[in-house]
């Protein structure tokens, strides 16, 4: 007879949509029979995950934007852990979204139910404390980076490398031709593509910043192409609003609905917002600028309580140091609060375009960093991933 699971995936923003997706391809491999609930995006929905409610309810961040949403985030958690509870699945698998999810764990948890949490919150750059009362909500936790198992093995926690699943849909080779060719931007033309974020309160936070930033570069390099490939149809909606404010002339960014994968492997310089989307930019072998702003409120508390214990914040410069590729330089260029500003970024992205000796040397540690992300073990982070799931699934309880 086969093992037929009640498995609950609960992804709470795009990036976690893009990793529930695989996970659940994976698993659905290894148990053809098995059922699943939970909250997962459009990706999810395509593989045919039965989404309890939408996953756009959960995408805040940051301290003011989190206390802004407190109160209808605990209702959906609330109803969400009652019908959990309900179900009483075999295990649940919180996918990043660590404020939400991590509650969650904890509940079925304590009712007896196994739980996984699926990428590491920043545990190596922030409150490392925190590693292990993760350990009181999840039974393991998957992690897409090298350095986190360590992290969490000081504070017995169980946790597991799994490599990051972008590290495997990326070649070690890029394709910028066919990209462009995808994209019918010219083979001989400077490219700019610019990621203001997935989020709809990112764009209203930094939308016109790097669409300003956008023009004053393109004013400055006559002959650039710039894209703008929006993550989403909210963000889809706001940038277009922002870009219909400005001249319409040869030289306009062009919004795309979607294709940042293209935009990327197509730039030459990629200018973004910190985040999932700068992991993106480097497995694209693609120098980047990345520029980042949340609420003044919010970066005042983590000032004041001292949450912070790195002075890097985009991933790609915490990787090289993790890995040694980076001392106390940073790879890439980071503007972050007061200094996110067009003119800055503007600046710094006009000077990475001018200098192809620091493009090169870029590009040549991406492309290390591209390898160890890849991890050493056989098979796709996703299937990876399943495993461990796996693994947990069928372990027997103790009595």
């Amino acid at each position: 007879m086969s093992f037929s699971p009640l498995i609950a995936l609960i992804a709470g923003e795009d990036s976690g949509d893009q990793l529930g997706a695989e996970l659940l391809a994976a698993l659905r491999r290894r148990y053809p029979d098995a059922r699943f609930v939970g909250i997962g995006g459009a990706r999810m929905q395509r593989e045919g995950f039965p989404s309890w409610y939408d996953i756009h309810e959960l995408s805040v961040m940051g301290f003011a934007e989190v206390v802004r949403h407190l109160p209808r985030l605990l209702r959906l958690r609330k109803a969400l852990v009652q019908r959990l509870l309900e179900a009483r699945p075999d295990v649940v698998v919180g996918i990043d979204a660590p404020d939400f999810n991590l509650g969650v764990e904890r509940r079925l948890k304590e009712a007896g139910v196994r739980t996984v949490h699926y990428v590491s919150p920043s545990v190596w750059a922030w409150r490392e404390k925190r590693a292990e009362k993760i350990g009181l909500s999840a039974d393991r936790v998957l992690c897409l980076f090298p350095m986190e198992p360590p992290i969490y093995a000081r504070h017995g926690v169980d946790a597991r490398f799994v490599g990051h699943p972008l590290a495997d849909r990326f070649a070690l080779v890029s394709d910028r031709v066919g990209a462009r060719d995808v994209l019918q931007l010219p083979q001989d033309a400077p490219v700019l593509a610019v990621l203001p974020g997935s989020r709809p309160s990112e764009i209203e936070r930094l939308g016109a910043i790097f669409i300003d930033a956008a023009r004053r570069i393109g004013a400055a390099l006559p002959g650039l192409r710039i894209v703008i490939p929006a993550a989403n149809p909210q963000v889809h909606t706001r940038l277009k609003a922002m870009l219909s404010k400005g001249p319409r002339d040869a030289g306009a960014p062009l919004l795309l609905d979607g294709h940042a994968h293209e935009a990327m492997l197509a730039a030459d310089v990629v200018l973004l917002a910190s985040g999932t989307a700068t992991l993106e930019a480097m497995l694209a072998k693609r120098p980047m600028v990345v520029g980042y702003r949340v609420s003044p409120w919010s970066y005042r508390i983590a000032r004041a309580f001292n949450m912070l214990k790195t002075d890097v914040y985009a991933l790609p410069n915490i990787l090289a140091r993790a890995c040694g590729l980076a001392g106390e330089e940073k790879l890439v260029p980071e503007l972050m609060q007061d200094d996110c500003t067009a003119p800055n970024l503007a600046e710094a992205t006009l000077a990475l375009f001018a200098d192809s000796e620091r493009r090169g040397k870029v590009v040549a540690a991406f492309e290390q960093l591209h390898r160890a992300l890849r991890g050493a073990e056989a098979g796709g982070a996703g299937e990876r991933a399943a495993a461990g799931v796996a693994e947990l699934l069928e372990a027997p309880r103790a009595s």
